[in-house]
This record gives structure tokens, sequence and C-alpha cells, in this order.
């Protein structure tokens, strides 16, 4: 015992190697591959703001340290008392071509997007061998192969080519019907409507996240609900949900609402409006009723909610001032009948008269100074990119009509365009409300390449800022803690989205540092393609690809699956193509 009193006193003076057991011992500070200090972190929750310092190994966050923490990182973001928050999701993306084109998604990723969601009706798969035939016809300004047939291919191409945000889909119910209906105006058999489950079915295992409608384009129009509701049941199966650019945003509207709600309640699954709007000024006191519908809907346990853009137009092609019944059969079809005199007489006198049964969106506007052409396939027509149809119909001296219809056919194309269509209260009044989720429905596109040889809508580059800069800083619509949850936690949650839109321990590392006083949108109707600034920085699954507002190339996206994934990109059970 006195020999060990005497050691335990020689080893606590130092002059034997032995540490004293009652010292105190320090660790060295903790290594990570990224640190982001000095940051106010937003968890995407809807929560306050955290003053800690984000602490990241490899693709995920692993700690939230007290602020000031000692820890070192192979790579240090001061973040300068900006906000710190998960990466934002863009529920409606129209980047399913782009990023074949460019895979830096450069309008999105200076926003702070990390994930595009596609599948507005159509997708990249299921498809047929004429299905995919006729997509290669259909190509404009951009040339690519189409390698794939299913869904779950085309993302895992996209994938493979190197892109850098993160990439999900619906699988959408037109590309369904195609597939096994054409786009001619019929119902589908008993078996037939069996297929076209089971090609929902093979998708929903592919990574699906539900299935995406968008019933105002024909041959979605023909669609029954009956169809509709059948195909969402089959991706409910596995926990898919229901998302939909509805039957009617005008004189219809709170009707085709109602059928939402219905299917959703069918479903037992999440259901959203695609980019919920009234459209038409005689139909903007409809938006506080649908609103107000959508809360009672809710209130009964139905889980329905919605999505929008920041803008007060739409856009889409000149074709939808067409009836949809001189479009059945798809594009060709159509084409083939304006030319067709008598034919072309009688959509014209449709076209003229009020709308019955359809949405004449030309109508809608009120002005065709309110239609602005936003993108030819013609090089003799993309001079007219930017005209009004006003501006077109003085051009050349020819009837409203006559002038969409001489369009369409030169171009051979739908022609994308812009309509002015809904009021700025209505706008203010659906992004107040705490279901409402954000998406572009627009491309991610760069001001340089190929993109130049068209146009867009400025929400391709500035409905996050937007939102974030006009709505939430200058509007106030809310407090930015619950703006950024509408842009993260809010759509994971919606469409079950394992650790991603949330910044805690354990989630991706998708992450974005920006300034809330200065993120502001540039873009606007005459200049479309203006970025938006106040992003200094993004990651996407731990990787930077935006460094003090410059891209780094870094392309790290990865396809995310929803919750029927088994491992499949193409299921070997789903139904043989059909022409």
């Amino acid at each position: 015992m006195r020999q060990f009193r005497i050691a335990s006193v020689l080893a606590c003076l130092g002059l034997i190697l032995p540490a004293c057991s009652s010292a105190p011992t320090r660790s060295p500070p903790a290594h990570y591959d990224l640190l982001i200090r000095n940051g106010a972190v937003y968890d995407g929750s809807g929560a306050a703001a955290q003053s800690v310092d984000v602490a990241v190994n490899g693709d995920r966050v692993v700690a939230l340290l007290p602020a000031g923490t000692p820890a070192s990182a192979t790579t240090v973001i001061d973040a300068g008392g900006h906000a710190v928050a998960p990466g934002f999701i863009n529920v409606l993306s129209w980047a399913t071509e782009s990023l074949i084109a460019d895979g830096r998604g450069m309008s999105d990723t200076m926003q702070g997007v990390t994930l595009e969601i596609f599948g507005e009706g159509w997708s990249g798969g299921p498809l047929t061998e004429a299905m995919r035939a006729q997509a290669l016809k259909q190509q404009s300004d951009f040339h690519f192969p189409i390698p794939w047939t299913s869904l779950g291919e085309y993302l895992e191409h996209l994938q493979q080519l190197g892109i850098t945000p993160n990439i999900a889909s619906f699988v959408g119910a037109t590309t369904v019907r195609i597939h096994e209906l054409g786009e001619d105006d019929v119902a589908p058999t008993p078996e037939q409507l069996s297929r076209m489950q089971d090609l929902v079915r093979a998708a929903m295992r592919e990574g699906a996240l539900g299935v995406g409608a968008s019933l105002i384009y024909p041959p979605a129009f023909f669609a029954k609900t009956d169809e509709l509701v059948a195909l969402a049941q089959a991706a409910a199966e596995s926990g898919g949900g229901y998302v939909a650019h509805m039957r009617s945003e005008a004189d219809q509207f709170l009707p085709a609402l109602e059928e939402t709600i219905t299917i959703a309640r069918a479903t037992g699954q999440h259901a959203e409006a695609y980019h919920l709007k009234a459209a038409g000024a005689r139909n903007w006191p409809k938006m506080a009723k649908a609103v107000a519908r959508i809360d009672q809907a809710r209130s009964e346990g139905v889980d329905i909610a919605a999505n929008m853009y920041a803008y007060t137009a739409g856009a889409t092609g000149l074709t939808a001032a067409l009836p949809p019944w001189v479009q059945a059969g798809g594009h060709d079809v159509m084409i083939k009948r304006l030319k067709d005199p008598a034919i072309r007489q009688r959509v014209i006198a449709e076209m003229k008269g009020p709308a019955k049964g359809w949405e004449n969106l030309r109508e809608l506007a009120g002005d065709d100074a309110k239609v602005l052409f936003i993108g030819f396939r013609s090089e003799a027509l993309k001079p007219l990119t930017g005209k009004t149809l006003a501006d077109v119909i003085a051009q050349r001296g020819t009837s409203p009509e006559d002038t969409m219809l001489d369009l369409i056919i030169e171009d051979d194309s739908r022609v994308d365009t812009a309509y002015f269509l809904m009021s700025e209260e209505n706008v203010e009044l659906g992004l107040k409300q705490a279901w409402t989720s954000l998406g572009s429905d627009a491309e991610s596109s760069a001001p340089e390449g190929v993109f130049l040889k068209t146009s867009t809508h400025p929400r391709a580059y500035g409905n996050v800022a937007r939102f974030l800069g006009h709505y939430v800083r200058d509007r106030n619509l809310m407090s930015l803690a619950e703006a950024i949850h509408r842009l993260s936690g809010l759509p994971a949650k919606n469409w079950k989205l394992k650790d991603r839109g949330c910044l805690a321990v354990g989630c991706f590392a998708d992450i974005v540092v920006f300034d809330p006083q200065t993120i502001t949108d540039h873009a606007t109707y005459p200049e479309p393609m203006k970025y938006s600034s106040g992003v200094s920085d993004v990651f996407v699954n731990g990787v930077q690809v935006l460094r003090n507002g410059e891209h780094t190339n870094a392309r790290p996206g990865r396809v995310v699956r929803g919750p029927g994934w088994k491992g499949e990109t193409r299921s070997t059970s789903a139904p043989a193509s059909r022409p």
C-alpha cells in the first residue's frame, strides 16, 4: 500500500510516466469533412433558428455542435450570421430534359434547390417503342437519345450522366394512359385498366412517389374519375400519393377541386393540387372558397394540400386555347385536322365562343396582350419569341384565331406560351396557407448554349428567391422559419422522402446558406434568364456545388426514391409494351 501511494505521488509530480488517475484528460478536437459555423441554423421543421455549428461526414449531418465548439474540418464555411437551411425542394420541376442538356441545373441551384421532383402528368417512363419514337420526333433545340423505357431507368440515366441536384418523380397518369390506350378519347376496358394499374405498381417499385396527373391537357382530359382513383389506389398500396393539375382551374375550379379531394379520400394517402390558382378575372373570387374547402377537408381527416409558384402568369402551350377534341389522337393527328378547311372553321368557331366543357386560356387571359410567346421550334418563328399574341396579330394582319392556328401548324408544336391569368391578391392568399409548398413548373437552365435558342418564364430563375425575398421578407406573409419549412420539411413529409428536407443528425447533407436580407429574384417577363442572388453556398449529399455564389461543377445528385422502392429500375412484371 505504501509503495502504491509513493508511486502515485511521483506520477502526479510527473516524475514517472503513468498519468495521475485524478487529472483531467482532453481528447483532441473532433475532425469532420465539413463544418458550417456562425450561421442561424433552421432545421426545416418550422422551429426557430438555432445557434449551432453543422458538422458533416460523407453525405450525412453527424453533429449539431454548440456554437464555437472546438473542432476542425477539411472544409470550413463561415456563414457570417446568414441562414443555414435544408436544401430546397422543387415539387413541380420540368428539368426533365434541361438536366440532360446541362446537368448543373443552374437556375435552380443558384436559388438553393437540391431536389427536383418531376411527373406532372408525363414521366420518363413507362414508354412503348411508339412513344419513344414520338418523343424523339418532337425534340426541338436539343437532341438526345432515349435508351430507357421505364421510369426507373430514366432516373438512373440522369444520375449516370452526372447531375448537380437530386431527382425524384411521380409516374405520369398521362404516360400510363398513352402506354395502354394511345391518345384517343376512349375509356379503358377492365383489362386495360388493370394493366395500367400494374404499370403504376411497377413504377412504385422503381421508386416513384405516387401518381401525377395533368387533366386539363388531352389525352388526360379524357380520363374519368374512376380511372384516376384506380391508378391512385395502385400507388397507395405501397404508400404513394396523388398530385394533379386539376381538370379545371377556372369556371369549374371548385368541382375539379372536389374531384381531387374525392381521390385523396379514396386512397387515404397524401394528395395535392398542382400550382393552385383561380384563372381568369371572373373566377378570382373562387380562390378563397377553394382554400376554405381544402381546410374543411383537412379537418375531416383528408390529407389534401397544394403547391404554387409565386407569379400571376402561367405557362403552357398555345394549344391550351384549342378545344380538346381536335387534339385527340396526338400531335400529328391534330396538325392534320387543323389543315382541313372544314375542321379549321369548326375549331375557330369554338375558339370564338364560350368554352363549354373545356378551358380556353386565351379567353381567360382576357386580352391578347396578356398572351406572351416564350418558345418556338422553327428557326423562322424564333424572332417572335418575347412578342405578345396582339403583336403578332398586328404584324400578320390576320384574325386572332387564324394567327394562333397558323403558328401551331408552322411551328409543328404546341408553341410555348405564357398566359397572365391570376390576381396578386390570390397569389398571396395561396402562399399564406400552412399546407402550401413551392414548385416552379419550369426547367432548370442557364443563360447560355442551347438554352438561348428559346425563352422561358421568369419562374425558372426566380421562384424560390421571389418567395423568400418578395413575399416573406418584403410582404411579411410568414416567418422565415415557416417559409423554410414550406421549401424543405413540408414536401419531404408529404411525399415520404426519408432523411431529406431536414437539417438534423442523420439527415442527408443537402444544405443551403443564404442571406435572408438580400435574397432576390431578378428574372422578369421581358428578361427571364437572370439568375437570382443571395445564396452563397449549396451542398448536395455533402458535396459543395455552389461556393460563394459560383457553381463548382460538382454533380453529386442522386435518385431519391419513394416508399414503394424495391431496388428495381425496370419491373419484370410490367405488361409488355404496346404501340
